[in-house]
């Protein structure tokens, strides 16, 4: 994460993209008349090098398959303009590097939009929030429900100070949310607090609780304003951001970000961002 930003000699492996006809891997599956939404630089000709770190239900990558959330965005996005697309399987804690050292041209996996993270990469304008979640029994879903409960939540989400303050010791922060489920079922808490999306994914296959969007409370500012998802690219590679803003915007008109977060399971109404912001 705190890698220098791209040197002169990484950008100078950038090299353009076709916009007439497609590389000579693109044309394997791109039509040879296709015609791109929008002219940019990728770092092979005709394809779009996509790091990409197994986070369902927003990235994952098998049987040479792209699929989740981003994954279909990215997918999408790879599409409208007459790129093949080159997954490169990471970490999470490793993709951000692979996107500021020039090994991808764009990253997917649920990023957010931080102030420290813009300092070193390109983050695109916001695809859609994850929202704040509770996980129960009876599908909480107020603030003010909170007050007279055992509730856990797992460290580093936006909303973790303000429970603090609002709960107190009435409140269990886990370092993941494996430890805060282990607790959930053993009875320790009764209410968990996490990303609807990995909520939705961590409870799929158990009918006994319910993950439940948080209604808005001012006391709770992530409730109100949800963290924004981007897609982390090369941060020099302004044509490349621009494009990936210019097909958020029409993917957001023509209902095919909402399409996607549905058919994951997640709530269309996450494809409502509101203006961008950045956290911290």
């Amino acid at each position: 994460m705190k890698k220098s930003v791209l040197t002169a000699a990484a950008l100078g492996a950038l090299v353009v993209s076709s916009m007439t006809a497609c590389g000579n891997d693109a044309a394997k599956t791109v039509a040879a008349d296709c015609k791109p939404a929008a002219s940019f630089q990728t770092l092979s000709a005709g394809t779009l090098t996509v790091a990409v770190p197994e986070l369902p239900p927003f990235s994952t990558y098998a049987n040479s398959q792209l699929a989740g959330v981003d994954g279909e965005l990215i997918k999408e996005f790879a599409k409208r303009n007459c790129l093949e697309i080159k997954a490169e399987p990471t970490s999470y804690a490793g993709t951000i590097p692979a996107v500021q050292s020039s090994r991808a041209d764009v990253a997917i996996g649920a990023y957010y939009r931080t102030s420290e993270r813009d300092k070193i990469v390109g983050l695109t304008s916001p695809v859609y929030t994850d929202e704040m979640a509770t996980v129960s029994i009876e599908g909480i879903d107020q603030v003010s429900a909170l007050e007279s409960r055992k509730v856990g939540t797992v460290d580093g989400y936006l909303w973790v100070p303000d429970l603090k303050a609002l709960l107190g010791d009435k409140l269990t922060i886990y370092p993941s949310a494996v430890e805060m489920q282990a607790d959930l079922k053993a009875g320790r808490i009764d209410t968990g607090i996490d990303s609807y999306g990995s909520a939705v994914e961590m409870y799929k296959g158990d009918s006994k609780y319910k993950v439940t969007a948080v209604q808005p409370d001012a006391r709770v500012k992530a409730s109100k304003e949800p963290a924004q998802i981007a897609f982390p690219y090369i941060k020099s590679n302004s044509g490349l951001g621009a494009a990936l803003d210019a097909t958020i915007t029409s993917m957001k008109s023509d209902g095919t970000i909402g399409s996607a977060l549905k058919g994951a399971g997640l709530p269309e109404t996450g494809a409502d961002t509101g203006a961008p912001r950045l956290i911290g």
